[in-house]
């Protein structure tokens, strides 16, 4: 792809000259969607890690492009999310027989063409023969030895990476991300998970997730109940406010759920979320759904109310206790608070904040990226293996919602789990009134 890349350059700044300003841009967007056409098929095509990639980049705002046409290149890659390149019906067919039967015994209608593509399946619209709609996620034939090679991947690179990013070669952090990828090809913890979550959310006032079908479950076929909905792209296109309601939906539901229940949704993105008719917002896909012990969750919530009130000294320490820093390391008390600032400053600053791609994106790039001059030194300490993915899921909800520019005062919906203290939005003191009533039943 570099080398095609390269020619097409090549052949692009030859084309434009002599040519008038508007042609050049013309021919600069030509090239900019082939390049965007090109990487959306090589990683659809190749599915597993590589196609969750490109959805992952879909919500960055990454210098890959010149920022004129970066909005382009951002909507090719959310096909990978909303239209993927898929798998022709009678390979996937296959997939679903073997695991449930013969069709024709389970649904009086099914529609061959799929609805969504994901990173490990596709999903389809069907009805079931009690007269229920559904939506039926079947595994691509094959994505079992894909993902075999994606682990093992990781393990050759680790060696690359040690010089760089010693957490990425570590062999708990490895092995945790090996678990995640091995665990969401069975399609039977992922129908566990998203059963105790649309139990947990039944009857609430403004957020839905499908329950399953559980005797049509099965290792690789998930058949849920059907959402008829908008896509996120549609959400794009709301007013102020219902972007910012849309918004405090999000934040609520992954990243208040991991400090109340210390359960969440690793998998943070706009394809997963959709604008239910009945108004509800609906989150669906629990692939890489994560559990943590309170005491992990307590961790982190220390270490972010002592970011927030500037306790700079008692972070360190937590952090040296904890085996994050090497005390020997030449990183400072105030380093550690600089960067906890950059990466999650947006919980932690008592101000309304709008949420933009480029602002997102800031927040990854200083967190992970080993170029970055800043903080050159706390990307070599080691990130514990717990806290891999619910930092993950922090990071992409903030993605998220800078797709949406929603804009809040995201501290003060924050202070609910980190001060334990009673919400002040409409939503949240909704939403406490809610599961009040649920536990006085």
């Amino acid at each position: 792809m570099a080398a095609d890349q390269a020619v097409r350059g090549v052949r692009t700044r030859l084309s434009m000259a002599g040519r008038s300003e508007a042609a050049r841009h013309v021919l600069a967007e030509r090239s900019t969607l082939q390049a965007a056409q090109q990487l959306v098929a090589v990683l659809g095509s190749m599915k597993g890690a590589a196609m969750k990639l490109g959805q992952m980049l879909s919500v960055l705002d990454l210098d890959l492009v010149p920022e004129s046409h970066r909005e382009l290149f951002r909507q090719k890659l959310a096909e990978l999310r909303d239209r993927a390149p898929t798998v022709d019906f009678p390979e996937m067919r296959g997939v679903l027989e073997t695991d449930i039967g013969p069709l024709g015994r389970v649904f009086s209608d099914f529609d061959e063409t799929p609805i969504a593509a994901a990173s490990i399946g596709q999903v389809y619209r069907a009805k079931l023969r009690d007269g229920r709609w559904v939506a039926v996620k079947v595994q691509y034939p094959g994505i079992g030895a894909a993902i075999d090679a994606d682990i093992r991947n990781l393990e050759f690179f680790a060696g690359l990476w040690k010089s760089l990013v010693p957490s990425a070669a570590d062999s708990a952090v490895l092995a945790e991300i090996a678990a995640n990828l091995e665990r969401e090809l069975d399609y039977r913890c992922e129908a566990g998970a998203q059963r105790d979550v649309a139990a947990r959310y039944r009857g609430h006032p403004f957020i839905t997730v499908p329950d399953i079908v559980e005797a049509h479950c099965g290792k690789r076929v998930l058949v849920t109940e059907f959402v008829d909905g908008h896509s996120f792209d549609r959400i794009r296109e709301l007013s102020r406010f219902e972007r910012d309601r849309v918004g405090e939906l999000i934040y609520r539901f992954y990243i208040t759920s991991l400090f109340t229940d210390h359960e969440f949704c690793g998998d943070p993105h706009p394809g997963n979320i959709l604008l239910a008719s009945d108004g509800r917002l609906a989150f669906v896909d629990f692939g890489l759904y994560n559990r943590m012990r309170p005491a992990d969750t307590d961790f982190e919530r220390i270490c972010l109310r002592a970011a927030g009130e500037y306790r700079a000294d008692d972070l360190y320490r937590y952090w040296v206790g904890r085996g994050i820093v090497d005390r020997g390391a030449k990183i400072s008390p105030q380093e550690c608070l600089e960067y906890v600032w950059a990466a999650a400053g947006w919980h932690l600053s008592d101000e309304e904040i709008t949420v933009t791609p480029e602002l997102a994106t800031a927040a990854l790039v200083l967190a992970i990226d080993p170029r970055a001059d800043r903080f050159h030194d706390m990307h070599r300490q080691l990130l514990p293996p717990e806290h891999l993915f619910s930092r993950r899921a922090d990071l992409f909800t903030f993605a998220t919602l800078g797709q949406l520019e929603a804009r809040n005062n995201w501290h003060r919906i924050a202070r609910e789990w980190l001060y334990q203290e009673p919400p002040i939005t409409d939503i949240g003191r909704a939403e406490a009134l809610w599961r009040a009533q649920l536990r006085s039943r």
